[in-house]
Formats: C-alpha cells, structure tokens, sequence
C-alpha cells in the first residue's frame, strides 16, 4: 500500500520544529540526515551543510517529514507554502506510473532517479501548484 505523508520545509529550524512535534506527540525522531551527508553538496557552506535534509518522526501510522530549505538554483523560501506530500509507493513500476500521472502538465523539479541513500526518488510541482515527493525504497522514516 502506498504511504502518504506531508513533508514540511523550514527556514533553519527544522530540528527545532521537530524536536517540538516529537515533544507534542510523545515520540522519538526516527530519522536526521543533514545536507553534508549529500555528496552532491560538497560546495555548501558549512553552516548549510548542518541544515535538516530529513528528518522523519512517526505519528502513528504516519510520519511528518521535514527538512530546512537551502537555495538551489531556480528555488527560494516561501513561508506558508513550505509543505509537500511525500508518496512511498512499493515499487518501482508504481513510482513511476504516480510520476508520470501527478507531474503531467506540471513543473518537474527532478525527474525520477537512483539516490545516495539508496532511494528512487523524483520530485515536481503538479499543474495546480501542488508539491509531490516520490521516493521509492531506500530510507523511508
């Protein structure tokens, strides 16, 4: 079955908004990776390579997902906007038929392919402005 979850951006203080969430919640945060761990950010300055990429903490039978926003080309930080649904499909077949489907006539901001932590990972905007995650295997929480 596939998984549905938001994904939220932050401006900096994604730990801290997680560590919140978690205190709320009463839970652990399962997941903090941070934009260093990327091999494609070798360039990053040292205070962005500290940054949240992800961070996962369990709700139930659902997760809430974050990471802190850091300027790629073409992007930039928009407050009361800063969220996504996050789509883990079971396979890959699945992943890139929901792909195809969701991102037609929209924005692909990076087309379906093999990621560093071992996800299959693509992501875009859909024609309505809404933004879609898809990672496919790989670590999920």
């Amino acid at each position: 079955m596939t998984q549905l979850n938001p994904y939220l951006s932050f401006d900096g203080n994604a730990e801290e908004a997680m560590n919140f969430y978690a205190s709320a919640f009463k839970m652990e945060i399962a997941t903090i990776m941070r934009w260093g761990e990327n091999p494609q950010c070798e360039g990053m300055s040292d205070a962005d390579k500290h940054k949240v990429m992800h961070a996962a903490l369990p709700v139930g039978d659902s997760m809430i997902m974050a990471s802190d926003f850091v300027a790629m080309p073409g992007m930039q930080y928009r407050s009361g906007s800063n969220f996504s649904v996050a789509i883990a499909p079971e396979t890959r077949d699945e992943a890139d038929r929901i792909f195809a489907a969701l991102s037609e006539g929209g924005n692909v901001t990076c087309p379906m392919m093999d990621m560093f932590w071992g996800g299959y990972f693509g992501a875009f905007n859909d024609k309505f402005g809404v933004s879609w995650l898809i990672n496919q295997g790989g670590q999920q929480r």
